[in-house]
Parts: C-alpha cells; sequence; structure tokens
C-alpha cells in the first residue's frame, strides 16, 4: 500500500460533473481565494470511505498526497491525518502534528482547515502551549489564520474558551470574509457552551465587528435580540 496505488484509485472515482461544480463552489478563478485549485469531482462521504480502506497507510506515504495539486486528494490525506490522530499513540500524533504543521502550504481552502484542523492542531495543542496559534493569527497567509480560528473548535468542546476569544479580538479586523465567517462560528460555538461568555464579548466587541462575523456569532439568538445587536441597541 504506499501513496501511487491510493492516488490512482482516489483517481478512478472522479466525477466530471461534481468537479466542474465543485471549481465553482470552491472559487477557483482567477483573483478568487481557490485560484488555481484543480477537482476531480469526489464527495466527501466517498473520501470517508477511502479512509477506512487506506487507514493503516504509512505516514511516509501520505506525504505525497499532501503535496498533490488535487484538491481531493490533499483533502482525503488531510481526513485521514485527522482520524488517525485520534486513535494514535503518543509518539504516532507527535509525527502526526509535525507532518500538518509543515505542510500548511497545501492546506489551502475552508474545508481543508475545517476537516482537519480542530482534530490534529486543536486536539495537539489542547494541553500545551499555544504560541504557535497566535503565530497563524497574524500570518500573511489566509489559510494560516483559518487554521489558527478553527483550532480552537476543540478548545471549546473541552469548555475551555479564552483563546477562542483572544485570537477573535486579534482577527476582528480581518479583511477576508472566510475569516469573518470563521470568527463568527467559532463565537457562536462559545455561545452554544456559555452564552454569557459570548454576550460578554459581545458587548465588548460587537460595535467593531464585520456583518457577516456578528451574524454568525448571533445566529442562534432569539430573532428580537439579533435585530437589537444589527441595530446596534444593545448596551
Amino acid at each position: 500500500m504506499n501513496a501511487d496505488i491510493i492516488n490512482q484509485q482516489l483517481m478512478s472515482l472522479g466525477n466530471a460533473e461534481m468537479a466542474e461544480q465543485a471549481q465553482r463552489f470552491f472559487k477557483t478563478g482567477k483573483g478568487e481565494y481557490g485560484e488555481g485549485d484543480v477537482f476531480i469531482g469526489i464527495r466527501v462521504p466517498v473520501l470517508r470511505q477511502q479512509v477506512k480502506q487506506f487507514f493503516a497507510v504509512d505516514l511516509t506515504e501520505v506525504v505525497p498526497l499532501l503535496n498533490s495539486h488535487i484538491h481531493e486528494v490533499r483533502l482525503f490525506a488531510l481526513l485521514l491525518l485527522a482520524d488517525r490522530y485520534k486513535k494514535a499513540k503518543a509518539d504516532e500524533q507527535e509525527t502526526i502534528f509535525q507532518l500538518y504543521k509543515s505542510h500548511t502550504a497545501c492546506i489551502n481552502n475552508w474545508d481543508l482547515v475545517d476537516g482537519s484542523a480542530p482534530y490534529v492542531v486543536g486536539a495537539y495543542l489542547l494541553e500545551r502551549d499555544k504560541t504557535l496559534l497566535y503565530d497563524w493569527a497574524i500570518s500573511s497567509i489566509l489559510w494560516e489564520r483559518r487554521i489558527a480560528m478553527v483550532s480552537t473548535f476543540h478548545f471549546i468542546r473541552n469548555h475551555q474558551f479564552d483563546d477562542t476569544l483572544k485570537l477573535a479580538e486579534i482577527l476582528l479586523q480581518d479583511k477576508e470574509d472566510l475569516m469573518h465567517k470563521a470568527v463568527g462560528w467559532m463565537l457562536r460555538e462559545v455561545g452554544k457552551r456559555d452564552e454569557l461568555v459570548l454576550k460578554a464579548f459581545l458587548k465588548q466587541h460587537y460595535h467593531n465587528m464585520p456583518r457577516t462575523m456578528l451574524r454568525y456569532a448571533i445566529e442562534r439568538f432569539a430573532e428580537p435580540e439579533r435585530k437589537r445587536y444589527l441595530q446596534g441597541l444593545i448596551n
């Protein structure tokens, strides 16, 4: 079992019509956030089936897959790393994290980030120093900033909110809509666990939050309260 065999299997599963749809959905046109990415048209459930089939592959064989120019091949590799991390012993978890950390240039669309960052980076850093996230949060690379934010989903699930809120504060004025959505999403997840924590953050910052970020953060609030936030009427 090696990278070539896995790559051949994945290539055989492509669907031209789905690939064309994906090219549009993931904004691969000139000047768009996914410019130049190549899709072959494999849905995520099918990729997950392949992850199960090739779950035991040696991690050295994952490297060429991470470096593939094909989006779904990179996604396969990241889903495999995320699943392997959950079941791995400490030494393999370390290897997976270092592999992920050294290949952020390959993690270059929102689905690649969201399907892997909490389960590898977030899980690894839960009880460790989190300086790396703060470095990524000020990166010039959109996807490293999104990794920083979305990785905290794992912290949130463990009722640790401080780093999510600190990173959200750093990213309040990010220029990218994809970051507005990511920050708002993570704030909403905090609110699911502790609404008072979310509202305290919003009270301090909501006047300065991009509209999309605020909408995502308050999505679960009752409509009258959402309107008051959007109209700037919360004191």
